[in-house]
C-alpha cells in the first residue's frame, strides 16, 4: 500500500518498541526475509499454517538445522504475525515447536578451569574469571555497566538478562582489586573522550529520553568497552560500544587448546561449571537457581546430574569390592 512502511521496517519498529537487542532484530529480520523468499516471494498475509510448517520442515530436512535454530525461526514468524501484522490467527497456536534433545551440559573441573584461566591475560582473563566466578552469561558480562557493580556488597546486578529479567549475583572477592584497577583505566579513557566532546554510550530509547545526559555519565559506561569507536547501526552515531564477545570466544578456544583439555568447552561452559561447583560444595539449589536467573528450579536441577559424586551419591559396586 502507498505510504505503508516496508514490512522489514515494520518488524524493526516493533522490535525497537519492545527494546529487544540489535542481535534479535537482525536475526528476526533475516528469518522473515527467508520465509518470504521460500515460497517464491509471497507476502506473509497470503500464507498460513501450511506454509509455516513447510518452511520449518525444509529447515530441518534440507537445511539440517538444530531444534533450537528451528524454534528461533518459529519465534520470528510468530512475532511477525502477532506483533507486526496484528493477525490473531487460530493456526498460530497449532504450529508445533521442535523438541530439543535433552543433553547434559559440558562441565569443567576446578583444576581445568584454573588451567584455562592461566592461559588468558588482561581483560580477557578478567571477563572469563567473571563468567566462572559469578555465573553470568557471556552477553551479560560484555553489557555490564559501571553502576551495576557494587564493590561494597560484593554484588553484581544483571540487567535485562534472559527473559528481560533483572537479578543479583556475586562478585568474587578475588576479582575486586583487578576489577577496580581495570575500571581506573576505563575511566581515564572515558575522561579523555569527554574532553574530546565524545564519551556517550548506547542507552535504550526510553532511558535516553528520560535521562538525556545519562549517555555521557560515568555510571552508565560499559565496564568492558570496545577498543575502538564504531557506528551505531540504529542511530548512525559514532560511539564506543561494548567489548566484542567474539574475541572472548576466540581467545577461550585457544586457551582450551593450550591447556590440552579435550572437552568441547566454550565461555558458556564456565557458567555451567559455576553452578555445578556450587552445588558440589553443598550450596542450596534454590540459591543457585536465583544466582543463575532460572525461572524454574527444574532447569537448575540438570546440574545435579553432572556432579562428581553423582546425583544420588551412588558408589559403583565395583568400587565396594
Amino acid at each position: 500500500m502507498d505510504g505503508q512502511p516496508r514490512l522489514l521496517d515494520q518488524v524493526r519498529e516493533q522490535i525497537r518498541l519492545r527494546h529487544y537487542s540489535i542481535r534479535t532484530e537482525r536475526v528476526y529480520c533475516e528469518w522473515v526475509k527467508r520465509f518470504i523468499r521460500f515460497p517464491r516471494y509471497r507476502h506473509p498475509v497470503e500464507m498460513g499454517a501450511a506454509e509455516v510448517e513447510a518452511f520449518l520442515s525444509d529447515l530441518a530436512v534440507r537445511g539440517n538445522v538444530s531444534a533450537s535454530t528451528q524454534n528461533q525461526a518459529l519465534s520470528a514468524l510468530l512475532f511477525l504475525y502477532k506483533q507486526v501484522l496484528k493477525l490473531e490467527l487460530a493456526w498460530l497456536g497449532e504450529v508445533v515447536r521442535a523438541k530439543k534433545p535433552s543433553r547434559l551440559p559440558v562441565v569443567l573441573s576446578i583444576q581445568e578451569v584454573q588451567q584455562i584461566l592461566a592461559q588468558l591475560q588482561g581483560e580477557i582473563w578478567l571477563m572469563a574469571s567473571l563468567l566462572y566466578g559469578s555465573g553470568m552469561r557471556l552477553m551479560e558480562v560484555v553489557r555490564l555497566r559501571v553502576k551495576d557493580v557494587d564493590f561494597g556488597r560484593k554484588e553484581i546486578i544483571v540487567r535485562d538478562g534472559k527473559g528481560m529479567k533483572d537479578r543479583v549475583t556475586i562478585l568474587p572477592q578475588r576479582l575486586v582489586e583487578p576489577l577496580k584497577q581495570h575500571l581506573q583505566l576505563v575511566r581515564a579513557t572515558h575522561n579523555a573522550e569527554l574532553r574530546a566532546e565524545r564519551g556517550d554510550v548506547y542507552l535504550p530509547d526510553a532511558l535516553a529520553r528520560k535521562y538525556p545526559r545519562a549517555p555521557w555519565e560515568w555510571a552508565w559506561q560499559y565496564v568492558f568497552p570496545a577498543a575502538a569507536l564504531s557506528i551505531d547501526p540504529r542511530s548512525g552515531k559514532t560511539r564506543r560500544h561494548h567489548f566484542d564477545e567474539k574475541r572472548i570466544q576466540r581467545h577461550f578456544k585457544l586457551a582450551v587448546r593450550a591447556a590440552d583439555i579435550e572437552k568441547l568447552a566454550t565461555p558458556h561452559t564456565l557458567r555451567h561449571s559455576f553452578a555445578t561447583h556450587l552445588l558440589g560444595s553443598g550450596q542450596d539449589i534454590r540459591t543457585v537457581q536465583e544466582l543463575l536467573g532460572h525461572s524454574d528450579v527444574k532447569t537448575t536441577m540438570i546440574y545435579t546430574h553432572v556432579l562428581n559424586r553423582g546425583r544420588l551419591g551412588v558408589l559403583s559396586p565395583l568400587d565396594r569390592a
